[in-house]
């Protein structure tokens, strides 16, 4: 466990001795703080809205935080897609394009220490970036009183959906020295796991259809969206976390027998 943690302290380090750091959060920061702005205006008319319906056609209640925090949240999964990779392609691209590769396998660590080392790391700084989302929604708690159950359970799938895609680019990482090459790979991986749900709709089987809307890395997170805690879509998030990195460890372990 020691070496794991000085392994996570030696990236998170590189994280924020470099702008990667900085400008990923800034950017972050700033697309949350305009979709969120967004979002509120859009739910405020809304309800402008259903308030002049109600006087001819009766009141109709509205949950106005669970839609603002609902879209915006959803809204969220979708710059990860992007922001990501960005997180991940330098973990190991950059150590075989400096050389520095052959030092961290021949130190005296494990490929499974270096593997978890690195994901934690980059799972550190992502726990961050979902900290800083609770900027805006702290706002829902100034000025309402949101169901904080529904919020909780969004926010722990966003955390499960981006672990998976972590280790996705981890593993992708590994295959390339160039860390540009490791993030346009990862992007484009993470986007057929995400469009795999828009071809599953157009499938005509129906077995076709269950299977492709399976393994769709979105489809899964919407259940979290609205509040609906269930043990399936854990198990895929997870599984497919595992299985990406066991995948990088035996790309790891390959490096070793090569070098």
């Amino acid at each position: 466990m020691r070496n794991i943690l000085a392994i996570v302290e030696r990236e998170l380090r590189a994280y924020f001795s470099s702008p990667i750091a900085y400008v990923v959060l800034t950017i972050f920061v700033f697309l949350s703080g305009i979709f969120f702005r967004s979002i509120l205006s859009q739910v405020m008319q809304m309800a402008l809205i259903s308030q002049m319906q109600a006087q001819q056609l009766g009141p109709r209640p509205m949950d106005m935080p669970g839609m603002i925090s609902r879209g915006f949240l959803s809204t969220m999964s979708v710059i990860l897609l992007f922001i990501m990779p960005m997180l991940t392609m330098a973990l190991f691209s950059e150590e075989k394009k400096r050389g520095t590769i052959e030092l961290l396998l021949t130190a005296p660590l494990t490929d499974l220490e270096v593997v978890l080392g690195k994901f934690f790391a980059a799972g550190a700084f992502y726990l961050i970036l979902l900290v800083s989302t609770w900027i805006p929604m702290a706002v829902l708690y100034l000025y309402g009183s949101p169901a904080s159950g529904p919020i909780l359970t969004a926010y722990l799938g966003l955390l499960l959906y981006g672990l998976a895609i972590l280790a996705i680019g981890l593993f992708i990482s590994t295959l390339t020295e160039n860390q540009i090459i490791a993030a346009v790979l990862s992007f484009g991986t993470i986007m057929v796991l995400w469009l795999v749900d828009v071809v599953a709709q157009n499938a005509e089987s129906s077995w076709n259809k269950s299977i492709l809307s399976y393994l769709s890395i979105l489809s899964h997170l919407d259940d979290f969206m609205k509040g609906i805690l269930s043990t399936s879509h854990i198990i895929f998030y997870l599984s497919l976390m595992l299985g990406a990195l066991f995948l990088t460890y035996r790309s790891i372990d390959s490096l070793r027998w090569r070098g």
